[in-house]
């Protein structure tokens, strides 16, 4: 978008994913190296049984930004961010944490106080991202290793590092 306003989001819309838009994240994930690509079923499912919890950006009718999440069962009120995809024509607007607040600002999700994400150690756009969110957020953040190269992907994939924020209140 060389030629527009990053700040002039009038052709933007950011809201619940339906269930007919899987394929078109599938897509935009595919677009999104080096985010991991999952099948179409499992993006389907997050749009329809994790849509509470995710949230789709719609440019042109086109989806253009998407954060999939859900509620980590032993920690109701913890947001597990899954994955976080913003199209080449959305960057340079922050959408990836405007996305991730909208999940925060929805009435059934202002109960959320903390929100945990895996991230590799190498993936400094991320890391960058929510951190971000941290600091934002006047929360802290605690990082762990969650799942090994060797003992949890056999080699075949980076380590996952487990960032969990919080405590914090429902951002504005």
């Amino acid at each position: 978008m060389p030629d527009s306003d990053p700040s002039d989001d009038t052709d933007l819309i950011l809201r619940e994913p339906a269930a007919t838009e899987g394929h078109a994240v599938h897509q935009l994930i595919a677009r999104c190296k080096p985010l991991d690509e999952n099948s179409v079923y499992c993006n389907l499912l997050q749009c329809s049984h994790f849509a509470a919890t995710s949230c789709a950006a719609v440019m042109d009718g086109d989806v253009v930004g998407f954060v999939s999440g859900y509620r980590v069962p032993p920690r109701p009120t913890t947001l597990f961010v899954w994955q976080v995809a913003v199209d080449e024509r959305a960057r340079g607007r922050g959408l990836a944490k405007r996305l991730i607040s909208a999940i925060l600002q929805r009435d059934g999700n202002r109960d959320i106080d903390h929100l945990e994400t895996t991230i590799t150690p190498d993936n400094a756009a991320s890391w960058a991202l929510f951190e971000g969110l941290a600091r934002q957020w006047g929360a802290d953040g605690e990082r762990h290793t969650l799942f090994e190269r060797e003992a949890h992907f056999a080699g075949a994939h980076d380590s996952e590092v487990l960032y969990r924020i919080g405590p914090f209140a429902t951002p504005a």
